[in-house]
């Protein structure tokens, strides 16, 4: 059985990236560094364009991942606004994403009893709210 969750244990590891994605990503960057040290007078652009792209999908990784938290963190926060989070649908939580959150509460309500669409819930928002998050 799981223990109950707490400050000391609430964090959790994607083994797939932290334990395999990031580290061959981290060695890649080592492996063309050493590459290039060792055989420098050789295709020196070559190189150095393989330290580059190393860095390039090093810090695509950490982009992706800070993509998916910001994701999850505006789930939790209209999960905490709504309180009907089961019951919406991954469409209507799309549609509600523009709503102001002055709006945005009696509008999931509604979209909850009416069954609406995404694109009824974006036509029945009457103050917009910017999605500078948006990827």
């Amino acid at each position: 059985m799981a223990q109950p969750q707490s400050f000391k244990n609430h964090t959790r590891f994607d083994p797939p990236f932290h334990f395999f994605i990031l580290p061959v990503l981290l060695l890649n960057l080592i492996f063309s560094i050493y590459e290039t040290i060792h055989r420098w007078p050789s295709f020196p652009h070559m190189h150095l364009w393989w330290i580059v792209m190393s860095i390039v999908l090093f810090v695509m990784a950490g982009i992706f991942r800070g993509y998916a938290l910001k994701n999850q963190d505006r789930l939790i926060r209209l999960e905490e606004q709504l309180g009907l989070i089961e019951a919406l649908t991954v469409d209507q939580y799309v549609g509600l994403r523009f709503a102001s959150d002055a709006e945005v509460a009696a509008l999931a309500q509604r979209a909850v009893t009416e069954n609406l669409t995404r694109k009824q819930i974006k036509q029945a928002i009457v103050t917009w709210r910017p999605d500078n998050q948006r990827i």
